[in-house]
């Protein structure tokens, strides 16, 4: 019973597999500028994804990457009062990329 349906399951993807190969490989092909096409469009979303980014998704990173930066400092203070030794490191990082996406706002849309 077990082969007859091993048999029909590769009956069934054979005879498929003619359809679906035909199906997918339809050649597309842009005619006029594209490249203008994509330029246009970035230059009527810019000023909405501009707002959006600076407004919601800078702020969201800000706040996520302050939480873990308090959290990770406290950690680390409860780890020096139980061994003696401060770690620096993760909240050195956390410190950095807080300062990064503080001040991103101002310099990257220049670079994009």
């Amino acid at each position: 019973m077990k082969k007859i349906n091993w048999i029909r399951a590769a009956a069934a993807i054979i005879l498929l597999l003619p359809i679906m190969m035909e199906a997918s490989s339809q050649p597309v092909f842009a005619s006029g500028d594209v490249a203008g096409a994509i330029s246009g469009t970035w230059t009527a979303a810019q000023a909405q994804i501009r707002s959006v980014v600076d407004n919601v998704v800078f702020p969201v990173v800000d706040m996520i990457l302050a939480i873990l930066f308090f959290v990770k400092v406290g950690t680390a203070y409860f780890e020096y009062r139980k061994h003696g030794q401060f770690e620096f490191t993760a909240p050195a990082i956390l410190f950095a990329c807080l300062i990064f996406t503080l001040t991103a706002p101002l310099y990257i849309w220049t670079i994009i």
